[in-house]
This record gives C-alpha cells, structure tokens and sequence, in this order.
C-alpha cells in the first residue's frame, strides 16, 4: 500500500511550487529590481513574503503532524492564508508592472530582474488557485466555514478593501467631501468586521458571539450590501462628477471606484449564499 496518496501528493508540490515562486518573486526583485522609495513596491514585496511565510508555516505545520497543537482550526487555517496569498500576489501581479514597467529609463538587467518578478508572481498566484481548489469544500461536504464559497468570499472582501486603502492613502483622495469620508467609513467598518468573522471562524471563537453566527452573517450581509451599493454610487459621483473639483480623472481613483463595485458584488453573493448556508465548524 502506497505512504503517500495521490490527492495529498497534489497538495504538498502545489505549496511548494508557491513556497519556490513567492520566495523567487521577492528575493529576484530585492536584488537587482532597483524598486524607489513607493509604497506600491513595498505592498508587492509584502504580498510576494506574505505568501512565502505562510505557505512555510504551513508546510512546517504539517511536516510534524502538529495541526492539532496549532492554537486555530486547521480546518479554516490552511484555505484562508492560500486565499489571502493568492488574492496579494495577484494583485501584486497586476500593480507592479503598472507602475514598475511602463518606465524604460531604467537598465536591461534591471527591467529583466522586475520582469522575472512579474512572471513568478503570476506563476505563484495560480499555484495558489490550484491550492484553493483542491481544499475547498465540495458541495454536500462537512467542511470547517473558510472553505465554503461563503468563507472565500470573506477573504476577497477584505483583500479587495485592502488595496483599495492602499490607493486611496498615498495621496489621500477623500477629503474635501463628506460623501467621499462616508464611503471610506464604509470601506473600514466592513473590513473590520468581515475580518473579524474570518479571524472568529480560524480561531474557532464563533460560540462566543452572543447571536448564532448564521443569523449574525445574514444580517451584517444585507447592511453591508445597503452600504457598499451607497459607496458604489457616491465615489464616482462626487469624484468623477461636477460635484468634482478634480480635472481628469486619475487611474488610481478609477480603480477605487471599479474595485468598490467588485466588493458589491462580493457581499452580494454572500448574503445570498449566507442565508441558506449550512456548515460544521471543525
């Protein structure tokens, strides 16, 4: 009888072809990719280490049979931080060649170094999509809720959030209005509790909410529909319109406005996967 099945086979070279392409990624462009004192690079080298750690631990984790040590569910750990990894090296997939490789005044080797970067990026977020699906749960499945569709929705939500911080900080494009500080009010108080839900469902802490988390889900899913369909219509409006006192619009604002809707449409499908949801928590 084989040591070692197949499905698991599967799983351990997927994490490693991550754990090689994010190690590749960041340590490729902290040599030789010349990145200038921009907050865009360093979001990218902490996605691109963010995945290497994780993806690490994991394979430590699991190496010394501890998963029943480790101080949070392993039922939720292991799909969560492959979400999250996934989710930051794609968008570090797309961000840092458009900031990083539209200039051509740098050198060839330093444009072969950012290339590389970009290719490994690429190659560790669909080693990460292989590893979302074969964790998740299938449907009829008694499965831990961060490997539900429910559950991965709440990791696109927060990363989406955070990347929309990440344009709107630096410069900061939301003063001067009151509806522009209400969508980013909007923007901080999902993301805290859509994070809080995950941090809740990973360590194992959903008993200790005063309401069942079913309800508390559906509920907190249709205020955060309400308010993410009001920021959907008032960033573009009070950015884009005549209410604007800006000229043309800038790239990164476009973004924030596009990336809000993406987040619509995720807590969308999440009220309504939410309502009939039925999972076990492990």
């Amino acid at each position: 009888m084989p040591l070692i099945f197949l499905p698991r086979s599967q799983l351990l070279w997927v994490r490693v072809a991550a754990l090689l392409c994010t190690c590749v990624a960041f340590s490729v462009v902290a040599h030789g990719g010349y990145l200038p004192g921009f907050f865009i690079g360093d979001w990218c080298i902490f996605c691109w280490a963010f995945g290497f750690a994780v993806t690490l631990l994991v394979l430590l984790v699991e190496a010394f049979g501890a998963q029943a040590r480790a101080p949070v569910s392993w039922a939720d750990f292991p799909v969560t931080v492959a979400s999250y990894a996934g989710l930051l090296c794609l968008s570090a997939s797309i961000l840092f060649p458009l900031y990083f490789l539209r200039d051509r005044s740098f050198r060839d080797d330093t444009r072969g170094y950012r290339v590389t970067s970009v290719v490994f990026s690429c190659l560790a977020t669909l080693a990460y999509a292989v590893e979302v699906s074969l964790v998740r749960a299938r449907p009829g499945e008694v499965a831990g809720y961060m490997a539900t569709v429910p559950g991965l929705l709440k990791v696109g939500q927060t990363s989406v959030a955070c990347v929309i911080f990440l344009l709107v900080s630096e410069p900061v494009t939301y003063g001067g209005h009151a509806a522009l500080e209400c969508c980013i009010a909007v923007y901080c108080i999902c993301f805290i509790l859509s994070m809080c839900v995950v941090i809740m469902c990973v360590g194992g802490c959903t008993g200790y909410l005063p309401v069942p988390l079913p309800k508390f889900l559906s509920v907190y899913g249709l205020l955060a529909v309400a308010a993410y369909l009001a920021a959907t219509i008032l960033w573009p409006v009070f950015q884009f319109g005549k209410n604007s006192s800006r000229g043309k619009p800038d790239r990164s604002l476009i973004a924030v406005a596009v990336l809000t809707a993406v987040n619509f449409l995720l807590y969308l499908a999440d009220l309504a996967l939410s309502a009939r949801l039925v999972f076990v928590s492990v």
